[in-house]
């Protein structure tokens, strides 16, 4: 097991991560010591790991970060997206165990051992990341080598040919009892077990628009935005049907973003399809497929999703681009959209739909993360136009 060193951090061990296609990246451990599964795969953003730890998309996934060093400027507890940590583990080319920042209260190390997460570092996130790109995502473990070695190498580099290939045998017998990813559904893993109001008690309770915001793997920052534009907040579980959301006299309602398969969801698609034109309705990344989908599109999985803080969108009606956030592995399918959703955004790197517009009912969808956190502030906006939708007609932007 891990060994104290200075009181704060601890002596790495020997850890891989294995693949389902048998391919074995030796590394060393950071975080919690202990093996993990989940379907790898990679975010391109320079900052913002706390974040993506604890974004509820990301459940069920072992995220790679493609910027070689991370962990410089620590962990604190306000830069949180949800009440854990999210992902089933984390992998780095370098973890920096002395953080330098005026926030930071831990490290990056102390924050995963502490929620029970497994690090691995010393890796090549490059190579791993080629190989995703080129063969998409899929199944992996971390897998501590004593785990299946009684008396595990102190480090990778230590271990023997022989150890490595028990260490990938033991790792891929583990992952052929594991269901896939796209087989579970994890919403109901992340989803607020009861309602509750974002910050409640403002003198200006009861003159305040009501959003019902639907958590299907809300991120905290999309509470803190409608909350900052004057709205009353309010969250429910992804199983509220259409009545329990109605009888809360909602002025509108967002869909949030959310893990897995929209296809498993289909409890959720019908409470949508029986709000769409009963108020005014934003989904956002998930909720956009979960709202396409209850108006009879179709959606698919991605070869190796979008994730990270630079992907570019162009807004069709202006042709302005954005550079947005995003965080996701499915999209919905542009063929099977119905005559009555027009597309208003579209990803300039491999032409998927990513956001729409009802022609005639108050519904906006995006694909992508205008909450941020991490990413750029730059679609922030599009809050103000949803509050503009649920204001009515006569409000013009």
């Amino acid at each position: 097991m891990m060994t104290a060193k200075d009181g704060n951090e601890a002596t790495p061990r020997a850890t891989y991560l294995v693949l389902e296609d048998g391919s074995v990246y030796p590394g060393e451990s950071f975080g919690a010591d202990v093996s993990a599964h989940g379907e790898v795969v990679f975010n391109t953003g320079m900052t913002g790991y706390q974040e993506a730890l604890t974004d509820p998309s990301y459940a069920g996934q072992i995220v790679v970060l493609t910027y070689p060093l991370v962990g410089n400027y620590g962990t604190n507890s306000r830069d949180v997206e949800s009440r854990q940590i999210q992902v089933a583990g984390f992998v780095v080319r370098e973890h920096c165990d002395s953080p330098s920042h005026a926030l930071s209260d831990a490290t990056l190390h102390q924050f995963l051992e502490e929620r029970g997460t497994p690090g691995i570092s010393g890796v090549d996130t490059r190579s791993i990341t080629k190989k995703l790109r080129s063969h998409g995502v899929m199944m992996g473990m971390i897998i501590p080598a004593d785990e299946v070695d009684e008396v595990g190498p102190e480090t990778w580099r230590q271990a023997s040919e022989e150890t490595s290939t028990r260490i990938a045998e033991a790792a891929l017998a583990r992952l052929g009892n594991v269901a896939p990813y796209g087989d579970v559904d994890y919403v109901s893993r992340v989803t607020t077990d009861a309602p509750y109001t974002w910050e409640p008690g403002s003198d200006r309770a009861g003159r305040r628009p009501r959003i019902v915001v639907g958590d299907y793997g809300v991120k905290y920052n999309i509470l803190r935005l409608l909350h900052q534009r004057g709205c009353e907040v309010v969250t429910v579980p992804c199983t509220a049907s259409a009545g329990e959301v109605l009888a809360l006299e909602p002025s509108g309602v967002l869909l949030s973003p959310g893990p897995g398969n929209p296809a498993l969801l289909g409890y959720m698609v019908e409470n949508v399809g029986q709000l769409i034109g009963r108020v005014p309705l934003m989904g956002i990344c998930l909720g956009h497929q979960i709202v396409a989908r209850a108006l009879g599109a179709s959606t698919f999985k991605l070869k190796f999703g979008h994730r990270g803080a630079n992907h570019s969108v162009q807004d069709v009606s202006t042709g302005r681009v954005y550079i947005t956030a995003q965080n996701h592995g499915y999209a919905v399918e542009l063929e099977t959209l119905p005559e009555e959703l027009e597309v208003t955004h579209l990803n300039l790197n491999d032409g998927t739909v990513e956001g729409l517009c009802h022609r005639t009912l108050p519904v906006m969808t995006i694909q992508y993360h205008s909450e941020a956190s991490p990413g750029p502030r730059d679609n922030e906006y599009l809050f103000d136009r949803f509050l503009d939708l649920v204001a009515g007609p006569s409000t013009s932007r």
